[in-house]
Formats: structure tokens, C-alpha cells, sequence
């Protein structure tokens, strides 16, 4: 079987993945306009980010890291794909069951393990109830995940990429109905979430049935396939673990500084839509394509995937880092500024999407290491990186927060993402040739980065240009619209003058499908 269209499927994820990313953000600007930085938002934030925790930990981490790899190399061997497919999600649905009832348990400590610098006020109590409403999305998100595994293997990669969008959908509307009845926004935000988890499992199991690979659930069996997974799946769910320790930390020193959870979470709204359109995309469709090419023995191919995606990802992610810290104060005071959320919310808003935006590439480059790893079912690897990170981010967040902040956990973030990208780069050398990168790959890579900063000189004498028409509410919008138009004219012209990206070498990737 021949390998996955790398480019197409990029793009088809990649469209996908945008629309629900500028929807979450369409929905986060709602929430600051009703909300801002206070206590019910704040609350909802931490809340929301318990399911959304264990459901990195559970699914889409270490489950589905596991799971994907040895899915797709049955589909390719023409084994029983469907029925591994049904103990999967049998056995992930009884866990998550008994898990989840635990959580109603113990959801006091919970909150307190993410955010203890709420105990003794008000967020507290807020946080403890909306966090019982939101808690079961994990059961719904977690099945969705593994569904979307399913699809992602067969090649059906718009379904799984579109169901987030429901998710946006459903909130939105709910913040909408709340603000217009004149009732409770934040309690109809949290009801919002185990709807909009319902709407998307609904959605993907459509999905699978639809393309012939209907997964009903049955009683749970530890088959051998299963016993193979659990084996693998461990190493990956402390590497889970860990990753969660990090947002843990960073919670927690958000939860001392009033308001700064909130500021922290729009922060990282903004740089997770360049790294959900471009870091997802290329992890959801190389991880397959790595592991069938690697069962067919496909060395070749599948060097030449990782380094097209290696260039993709450049091309895409660093103009979008340097936009991040050179116009952070522009981009936060036009989408955020209202309402609830004032022009004191703004500057420090503004600070921790620049510290994020320098980890951006970061981010997106772990997409692409880590499939070479998971492809070979090594999750024993990345765990022991993850732990180095944790460590280095852990010692940031919690050593500077006394002197600088709560801009210590973005720091803390960042510096830890670099330590991650760095060591999973470096753990490839053992792996021969389809790690290595190829001649077009060592030639476009400095040229990209040269068209990028070329890009951020250009930010910055249009930004200073523009100054006195963002100081105006009316005016703001369409001073912010000029600024990323120039960055991205200036950014394109660079790049195809230096010869980052070639023309030529697109049009045939398009042809091809690679």
C-alpha cells in the first residue's frame, strides 16, 4: 500500500484545523468581552483545563500514540483492524468510567492540585463545581480521540479534524444564549462542554461506520493485542504525565497572581492557532504514513516525509513566531480589548504571548520528531526527554516566579519546549538515513529563517507607522488588518527570493501528492 498524500492531507487537516482554531478564538474573545479577567472566567479556565488535562494524558498522548502505530500497521497487513479497533475503545471506555467517578470525588483536590493559590476565595468554590459539569468530557473526547485514530489510519483525515469546530460551536452559542437571556454566562459556558463533547462523538462514529469500520463497543478483553498495547502505552503515559506536570505548573503559579490565569490561557490561545493549524496537522498525518511506510520497508519515502514536513513546518511556523514577539501588543489589544477585558489586562497579555511565541517552533518541531520515534513503538525515549523538561520547566516556573512574575510559567514553557525539540532531535541519530535531512532540506532551512526576519523588520517599521491609528477603537481593526497584510507580502517575497520555498518544488509536491 502506498503511502498517505503528505501534502494534500496536510492541507485538508490544516484547513480544518484553522477554521476551529479561529473559532475557539472567536469564542475566547467572547469570554474576555463577558468575562475578562475575573474570578468566573478564571474559574471556568480551570475547570475546563481538568478534562482537557487527562484527556491529552488518556487519549490523544499516550493512548492514541500507541494505538495509532499498531492500528495502521494492521490496516496494512490486512489483519483484524476492526476488532482490535473495538477492544481498544472497550477498554479505554471502562477506564475512563471508573476514572471519571473518581474525579466527581475528588474534584476539591483536584482544583487545588491546579490552581491552590485560589483557596480561601471565590474561584475556588467556582472552580469545584464547574469542574463536576465539565469532568465527564473527558469520556466523550477521549472515545472521539481514538475514533479519530481510526480515520486518521484509513487516510479520512477532514471528518476528525472538523469535529473540534462543533465543540467551538456549541460554546459559542451557549455564551451567546447566556449573555441574551441575561442568565449565568459562566454556568452556561461550562454546561457547554460535555454537550459539545456528545456532538463530536457523535460526529466521528458516523464517521468510521460510514467508511466501513464500524467500532461498537463489547466487553472488555486483555487480548494479546491489547497486552501489546498496554506494553507500549506505559512509557508514553508517564511521557503524558509529565507533559501535565508542566501545565500544572504553570497553573499554579498563574493561580498567585490575580487575573493571571486568564492572561496566561488568552496568551496561549494565540499561539496554539498556528500550532494547532501546522504542528497537528503534520503529527496527525505523519504518524501513519511513518508507520506504514516503515512496515513496508519504505526507508526512502520515509525520509522523504519527514524532511518535506521538517521544511513545511519552517516555512510555516517561524514567520508566525517572529509576528508573535515583534507585534504582541497589536494583535492582543484588537482581538481582546473590550468589554470586561481592559487596556490593564492587555500588556501582560501581550508579554506572555511573545514568551510563547519564542517556543513556537519549538512546539510544531516535536510534531515532527516525535512520530519517528512512536512509528517504531519506542515511547520509552520520549518519556526520558519529557522528564529532562519537566525538570528544567519546573526549576524556571517555580525558581522566578518570586522575582518576575507569573511571565515564569510561559518562560518556564518555552525554555522547556526548546530542551524537548533538542533532545528529540538529537536521539534520531541512531536511526540512520530517514532521519538525516537532505540536501533541499540543509538548503532551505537558513533561507527561511533569513525571510523571517526580514519579515520582522518589515512588522516593526509598519507597526511604528500605524502607531496613532491603533490607539483609535474604530480605526484599530483595519490598522491590525495592513500590518499582517504586510507581514505576510513581505514574508512571501522573501521567501521566494532567497529561495527558501521554490515554486517549482510546490507545484510538484501538489502534483504528486507528497
Amino acid at each position: 500500500m502506498t503511502g498517505i498524500r503528505l501534502l494534500p492531507a496536510f492541507l485538508s487537516v490544516g484547513a480544518w484545523t484553522m477554521l476551529s482554531r479561529i473559532l475557539g478564538l472567536a469564542r475566547d474573545i467572547l469570554m474576555a468581552a463577558f468575562l475578562g479577567a475575573g474570578p468566573v472566567a478564571q474559574a471556568f479556565l480551570i475547570a475546563f483545563t481538568l478534562p482537557n488535562m487527562f484527556r491529552r494524558f488518556f487519549a490523544e498522548g499516550a493512548f492514541n500514540l500507541a494505538f495509532v502505530p499498531l492500528f495502521a500497521k494492521k490496516v496494512e497487513a490486512g489483519e483484524d483492524a476492526e476488532g482490535f479497533a473495538r477492544d481498544a475503545l472497550s477498554g479505554l471506555g471502562l477506564v475512563l468510567l471508573v476514572f471519571t467517578i473518581l474525579g466527581q470525588i475528588a474534584m476539591p483536590w483536584l482544583v487545588l492540585a491546579m490552581a491552590s493559590g485560589f483557596a480561601g476565595d471565590e474561584r475556588f468554590a467556582l472552580s469545584v463545581e464547574h469542574g463536576r459539569i465539565a469532568f465527564p468530557y473527558i469520556i466523550l473526547i477521549s472515545l472521539t480521540a481514538l475514533l479519530s485514530g481510526v480515520l486518521n489510519s484509513l487516510g479520512r483525515f477532514a471528518l476528525p479534524a472538523a469535529a473540534p469546530i462543533l465543540m467551538n460551536v456549541v460554546m459559542i452559542a451557549f455564551l451567546l444564549i447566556g449573555w441574551r437571556t441575561g442568565g449565568d454566562i459562566g454556568l452556561w459556558q461550562i454546561w457547554s462542554v460535555p454537550v459539545s463533547g456528545v456532538a463530536q462523538l457523535a460526529l466521528v462514529w458516523w464517521g468510521c461506520a460510514r467508511v466501513g469500520m464500524p467500532v461498537p463497543p463489547r466487553r472488555p478483553r486483555l487480548t494479546p493485542d491489547m497486552r501489546r498495547l498496554t506494553v507500549i502505552m506505559v512509557p508514553a503515559l508517564l511521557a503524558g504525565g509529565v507533559v501535565q506536570i508542566n501545565l500544572m505548573v504553570g497553573r499554579q503559579v498563574g493561580s498567585f497572581f490575580d487575573g493571571a490565569v486568564a492572561w496566561l490561557s488568552y496568551a496561549d490561545r494565540l499561539y496554539q492557532l498556528p500550532l494547532g493549524v501546522v504542528g497537528i496537522a503534520i503529527g496527525v498525518v505523519l504518524l501513519p504514513d511513518l508507520s506504514r511506510r516503515l512496515k513496508a520497508g519504505d526507508g526512502s519515502g520515509g525520509r522523504d516525509a519527514i524532511n518535506r514536513a521538517t521544511e513545511l513546518t519552517l516555512a510555516l511556523t517561524l514567520p508566525a513566531a517572529v509576528a508573535l514577539m515583534v507585534i504582541p501588543v497589536e494583535i492582543v489589544r484588537v482581538l481582546f480589548e473590550r468589554g470586561a477585558f481592559v487596556a490593564a489586562d492587555t500588556w501582560p497579555t501581550a508579554l506572555a504571548v511573545a514568551v510563547y511565541g519564542a517556543g513556537l517552533p519549538a512546539f510544531v518541531m516535536q510534531k515532527v520528531l516525535s512520530p519517528l520515534y512512536y512509528a517504531r513503538e519506542d515511547t520509552r525515549s520520549p518519556f526520558r526527554f519529557a522528564v529532562h523538561a519537566m525538570i528544567v520547566n519546573a526549576a524556571i516556573a517555580l525558581g522566578l516566579a518570586p522575582f518576575i512574575g507569573f511571565i515564569a510559567a510561559a518562560l518556564g514553557t518555552t525554555v522547556a519546549g526548546w530542551v524537548m525539540m533538542w533532545q528529540l532531535w538529537r536521539g534520531t541519530g541512531p536511526m540512520g538515513e530517514v532521519a538525516a535531512p537532505d540536501a533541499r532540506l540543509r538548503r532551505a532551512a537558513p533561507r527561511i529563517v533569513l525571510a523571517s526576519i526580514l519579515m520582522g523588520g518589515v512588522l516593526l517599521a509598519v507597526s511604528w507607522l500605524l502607531a496613532p491609528l491603533f490607539e483609535d477603537r474604530l480605526w484599530r481593526y483595519g490598522a491590525l488588518a495592513l500590518l499582517v497584510s504586510a507581514g505576510m507580502a513581505s514574508y512571501a517575497a522573501a521567501v521566494v527570493a532567497t529561495g527558501g520555498l521554490r515554486l517549482a518544488d510546490l507545484r510538484a509536491a501538489l502534483r504528486r501528492g507528497g
